[in-house]
């Protein structure tokens, strides 16, 4: 097999070209040479499709036009959340809606076609694309960091990509492969797990669904193209395993939830079961590192019940371009705010991670009604 070597020099490198990493090549790419790797040739379905009304002012931020989520076929990726009713704490329903948000309607995401639209603009702004490419090595060396990702498929024989940068931004989800590699190690919370399909919608309204149950809780959520997501987060040693292998086993556990089982009984077409991912609350041991950062669910991750992993990587993408602007950091022969980069970054992170400890807490607490149950004890 031949091995075709490529060097390249940038000023920042970002490993990961989701929401997290392609945001933040978004907004540095006016402002520095960028080069964003990723794995996956495209995105792939994922779960987690929630953007709060705030995430309008971002987009605005980033320049992005009012019609972003249409295609030139008419297609939309993207269409309004108009808030959630949720049964938690009580069989009463408690609604809670965007009529009033000054940003106005959130969205409910096709997150493929969200990333693919993300990486399409990082591209149009200049930014240099490096995927399909796994991180392979890692090393520093006089300042700078010495990147190797391969491509093992690629058309011509292996691609080997060279690439030496200023400063890594890690933004490779839950496997944080960088800082992995810089032997940062990552502290787990809890075990759960989100299991997670994709059904029609035959629902009148387009509000989200909460509802929680002995053994975790339910999730529902309109979809573009009247597709709906159904997910229950539950902790992994909770449930069977077998039984969530297949979708019958996994409509079984909605069974005992009267508002689940009754959105199940009206949809008259085929439930594609995408299986199980973890959804647990973690983060790195520390953020930061000799010109590197973290960020998105690379840094921390978030339980599914605060509907913020994707806002939170973007906003925490912005903040990252402030802090980069506000330091010069990466100003010729300005190594002397590096210690004052790492350090604000760090107690940036740091204190958004102890308000969602609190706020999720909080939350927990407030469901009440199967305090026996092992799932709510641990959260108790």
């Amino acid at each position: 097999m031949n091995t075709i070597n490529n060097k390249n020099k940038a000023e920042i490198v970002i490993i990961g070209g989701g929401v997290a990493g392609c945001t933040a090549a978004i907004a540095l790419s006016g402002h520095y040479n960028v080069v964003l790797i990723d794995k996956l040739a495209a995105p792939v379905a994922r779960v987690g499709e929630c953007l709060p009304p705030a995430a309008r002012r971002i987009f605005r931020r980033l320049g992005l036009p009012n019609n972003w989520a249409q295609d030139g076929a008419g297609q939309v990726s993207a269409i309004n959340s108009m808030g959630i009713q949720s049964y938690w704490g009580s069989d009463r329903v408690q609604i809670a809606d965007h009529l009033r948000n000054p940003d106005g309607f959130g969205w409910h995401l096709d997150r493929q076609a969200f990333e693919v639209y993300l990486r399409k603009t990082a591209l149009e702004r200049g930014v240099q694309a490096r995927w399909p490419a796994k991180l392979h090595s890692a090393h520093y060396e006089q300042q700078r960091w010495h990147i190797t990702a391969v491509d093992d498929m690629a058309e011509n024989g292996r691609e080997v990509h060279h690439i030496e940068a200023r400063l890594v931004i890690d933004a490779s989800g839950r496997s944080s492969h960088f800082a992995r590699k810089a032997d940062v190690a990552r502290q787990i919370q809890d075990k759960l797990i989100s299991c997670w399909a994709v059904l029609p919608d035959k629902e009148d309204h387009k509000l989200s669904t909460i509802s929680a149950a002995a053994n975790g809780w339910w999730y529902s959520s309109a979809l573009p193209g009247n597709r709906r997501v159904l997910a229950f987060q539950t902790d992994a040693d909770l449930v069977d395993r077998a039984a969530l292998r297949s979708t019958s086993g996994y409509l079984d556990l909605a069974q005992d939830n009267p508002q689940i089982s009754t959105l199940l009984e009206r949809v008259d077409g085929a439930i594609d079961y995408r299986g199980t991912v973890a959804a647990n609350s973690s983060c790195l041991e520390q953020f930061a590192g000799p010109q590197w950062v973290a960020l998105g669910d690379a840094a921390m991750s978030f339980d599914p019940l605060s509907s913020q992993g994707m806002y939170n990587a973007m906003a925490g993408a912005m903040q990252l371009t402030e802090l980069i602007q506000q330091t010069q950091v990466l100003a010729d022969n300005n190594f002397k705010n590096l210690d004052l980069f790492n350090t604000t970054y760090t107690q940036q992170m740091n204190s958004i991670w102890q308000q969602y400890l609190r706020h999720k807490d909080l939350f927990y607490r407030q469901e009440r009604r199967w305090l026996g149950e092992v799932f709510w004890r641990r959260r108790g």
